[in-house]
């Protein structure tokens, strides 16, 4: 009896279980829904950005601060210090979301140390589980982000952005980088390190043409020839205006690939858990009624051994 009671039990535990990894199932879906509409919503404007600093970064004589490289000809001395910011989440059961972004951080700080411990380097981080990570391995973390959430606005992403231009304008850092999971489709999201900070053109010019290319562009009378282009007023003025403007807009598309890749790993990660708690009950079903099958039949043999014993 004692077997098939504590078996009752177990099956009461894992529907308990059932129901509220269901629910949460259905809350991450409905949150991922929310948050795939902005991540997409705000890519066509960051790509179509990026591709006009691109065009204007590429013409002669045209150069901004925030495109040079510290250290190289032509650009301000290197301070050694670099600053990467990493993108996790406040909570957990997101599946292997923050283990895979962590580890690419983690492998990133050893690989990009400096060469003088004394200059180190800064890392930020956003999402208490980072943080909570990073203490345990003993990685430093310079400042923590709390303000943003699953739901960043543009006006505190542009803040943060505002900042890092600052300090690399005055020479307090070299670079800007951001380590994040980007979000490529439902079923696909990759960890990324962004280098925000200086501007590449290199890598945000491929990216906006391949995205022209594959939606078509009618007002293109012929693919492939170069586009000539007047600027008014000059290059240098519309870059000045445009390049801090497409720095602060890819990286709230950052924040807005983070958190529809934490919703889509956490709707894995529950749909997962449902199915195996449905699976567990079936199988603690099957032997519950084993042992009820095993107790009934040894009273029945009990009740069938005394009607003979008395007879």
């Amino acid at each position: 009896m004692g077997k098939s009671r504590e078996i009752k039990k177990r099956m009461k535990a894992v529907g308990n279980i059932r129901r509220i990894t269901r629910t949460m199932q259905m809350i991450a879906t409905s949150k991922f829904a929310r948050a795939q509409q902005a991540a997409t919503a705000s890519k066509p404007y960051t790509q179509a950005l990026f591709g006009l600093v691109s065009d204007l970064a590429g013409g002669e004589g045209v150069d901004s601060p925030l495109l040079q490289t510290p250290g190289a000809d032509g650009a301000r001395p290197a301070s050694g210090r670099e600053l990467t910011l990493v993108l996790t989440s406040d909570r957990g059961l997101a599946g292997p979301y923050n283990g895979s972004v962590l580890r690419l951080a983690t492998r990133h700080l050893r690989e990009h140390a400096p060469a003088d411990p004394a200059k180190g380097g800064e890392v930020e981080m956003v999402g208490k589980k980072g943080a909570g990570i990073f203490r345990f391995n003993n990685i430093p973390v310079t400042r923590q982000h709390t303000q943003f959430g699953d739901k960043p606005r543009f006006e505190e992403v542009e803040r943060l952005a505002q900042e890092y231009i600052e300090r690399f304008a005055a020479g307090e850092i070299d670079a800007v980088r951001v380590v994040y999971m980007k979000f490529i489709s439902t079923g696909t999201q990759r960890p990324e390190v962004l280098q925000l900070l200086p501007f590449q053109k290199s890598a945000a010019a491929p990216a906006a043409k391949a995205e022209a290319a594959s939606v078509g562009d009618a007002r293109d009378p012929a693919p492939g020839v170069p586009k000539q282009f007047e600027f008014t007023p000059s290059p240098t003025e519309l870059l000045e205006t445009l390049l801090p403007a497409a720095v602060k807009a890819q990286l709230f598309q950052c924040f807005n690939d983070a958190v529809v890749s934490e919703h889509v790993a956490r709707m894995v990660a529950m749909k997962a858990a449902t199915d195996n708690a449905g699976k567990m009950r079936n199988r603690l079903k099957r032997d519950y009624n084993r042992a009820r099958q095993a107790q009934i039949t040894t009273e029945l043999t009990e009740i069938i051994s005394g009607a003979a014993a008395l007879g």
